[in-house]
């Protein structure tokens, strides 16, 4: 019997963090007994420029390795990317998380995406928490409330042994709670 993968395949411009979220995604998933994959794919290799990374997790191990194009799970962290190609291969019961400020009808409308749509203002929440607009722990917090993929407290646990020898204790502290503001603020609809 072949091994069911899931699949989140993460859009955003390089320098936002998707990289960083996959990867921590990933590590989490180890931590509970599972198989993960995280990669990233670019284009031009300068800071603004779309990318996109990858998870792949599963139950047993992963023997495949490419782009994940039948995503579970969209996460978009910059919203001017939004487009029909962003959820081109998007499972028909899969979810489209965004970041953004607008509405689901704004989502919608600029990506022709009529199923599960959730969005949370993440760029605003990491400014406030990490005094940085880089909203990728804030996504971390929004993608394991909206999947259950992920427990939060092991992410948490992840996010200090991480930066614990790298950031003072506030830092670390801001984003844990940046984190769990994606996970509380998130907003559902379809």
């Amino acid at each position: 019997m072949p091994t069911k993968y899931f699949e989140i395949r993460w859009h955003s411009r390089a320098g936002q963090g998707a990289k960083s979220a996959a990867q921590l995604v990933a590590e989490t998933v180890l931590d509970e007994g599972k198989y993960a994959q995280a990669f990233p794919e670019y284009g031009a290799e300068r800071s603004g420029a779309p990318m996109r990374a990858f998870n792949r997790i599963s139950e047993g191990k992963i023997r495949v390795h490419y782009s994940v194009e039948n995503p579970d799970v969209v996460v978009v962290i910059d919203d001017t990317l939004l487009s029909p190609t962003i959820v081109s291969g998007l499972k028909e019961d899969g979810v489209l998380i965004v970041n953004t400020k607008h509405s689901f009808d704004f989502v919608r409308k600029k990506t022709n995406f009529n199923g599960k749509v959730c969005i949370v203002n993440a760029t605003d929440i990491a400014l406030q928490e990490i005094k940085r607009g880089v909203p990728n722990t804030v996504m971390i917090g929004t993608l394991a409330r909206v999947t259950g993929l992920v427990n939060l407290e092991v992410v948490e646990k992840k996010i200090r042994e991480m930066f614990e020898r790298k950031l003072p204790e506030e830092m670390i502290q801001a984003n844990i709670r940046a984190l769990r503001r994606g996970y509380e603020e998130v907003q559902c609809s379809g």
